[in-house]
């Protein structure tokens, strides 16, 4: 079974991807990982590579790549990307939202920042986001009609978000 988790910068994915894949007993990857990861293979911050980003499509492209490839690899795998349901063939497709306030919060205390700074960050780069999706793969981010379930993750602690998660694949 393959599950993928997309969300906005600081709605808890990768919490609950982890989470996630420990009660299931299956691996997990990151797009967020593999971003950072190329970020530093370049030898920029995640603010610079998301510019430079922006002119070179194929750092998109090459990321999609590379999980999707770990993703068909393995079969059974949960995989956090805001793409990740545009290129893998899963068996649920999950969005997590919560409001900017509160995103922002948990971006400077996970990245020891200024509640400002995490929030000024968090909107220029879902701005730069927006426009090479839009740009590299026509992909509007926030048309949610791909996603088989959307959470506020700003209603739930991660025990519960993946509760909430389990009960939906005994339905489908």
């Amino acid at each position: 079974m393959i599950i993928t988790i997309g969300g906005v910068a600081g709605s808890g994915t990768t919490t609950a991807t982890k989470l996630l894949s420990e009660k299931l007993g299956v691996p997990f990857v990151s797009a967020g990982g593999i971003f950072r990861q190329m970020a530093e293979e370049y030898g920029m911050s995640l603010i610079e590579f998301n510019k430079y980003s922006e002119n070179n499509d194929n750092i998109d492209i090459e990321l999609d790549k590379r999980q999707a490839k770990i993703a068909h690899e393995s079969g059974n795998i949960v995989v956090e990307g805001r793409l990740s349901a545009y290129f893998i063939d899963a068996d649920l497709k999950i969005w997590f939202n919560a409001p900017l306030d509160v995103r922002a919060q948990r971006v400077c205390d996970r990245e020891d920042k200024s509640f400002e700074q995490a929030k000024k960050e968090i909107l220029t780069r879902e701005e730069s986001e927006a426009l090479r999706y839009k740009d590299i793969h026509n992909i509007d981010i926030n048309d949610m009609s791909i996603y088989d379930l959307i959470i506020n993750t700003d209603s739930f602690d991660p025990e519960s978000i993946v509760k909430i998660i389990l009960t939906t694949l005994k339905v489908i």
